[in-house]
């Protein structure tokens, strides 16, 4: 002898449950946002060290994989403290350097093998314009050290 009003939110003794249903949505729904927000914010030193040199990308996903697998959380730190510090570019200036010194010496990586190379081919029977070209290309009569 049920009453006859009964409160909407209890099931009726035939149908389906709406607000256990509505329920299992609302989880499933909040469980799939708060799972899409915590690897957003995991990924976070990743997607800051995006811009940054490769090597220092590539350490930044280590320590954010390790923090992922291994729960130490000291990891993700100090993959957010190496992806929020600019490491200087050495490796231009360097490079720099060494194509000016390259200039200022005039020879390429390339110019002394190619001279050693034809030297070994043809030493004394080369035509007179290959012979000029050889001089001027290996820097004339002096030897090379």
């Amino acid at each position: 002898m049920a009453p006859h009003h009964l409160p909407f939110y209890l099931a009726p003794g035939s149908g389906t449950d709406v607000l256990m249903v509505v329920m299992g949505i609302f989880l499933v729904a909040a469980l799939v946002w708060v799972g899409t927000l915590y690897l957003r914010l995991h990924s976070l030193p990743e997607r800051m060290a995006h811009k940054s040199e490769k090597l220092q990308f590539e350490i930044v996903a280590i320590l954010g994989l390790l923090a992922l697998f291994t729960h130490i959380h000291i990891f993700w730190v100090a993959g957010l403290l190496l992806a929020m510090i600019d490491i200087p570019d050495f490796g231009t200036p360097l490079r720099s350097i060494a194509g000016s010194v390259e200039k200022i010496a005039d020879t390429g990586p390339d110019t002394v093998a190619e001279a050693e190379q034809e030297a070994a081919l043809a030493p004394a029977s080369l035509p007179t314009d290959a012979a000029e070209e050889r001089k001027r290309r290996t820097g004339g009569d002096r030897p090379h050290v």
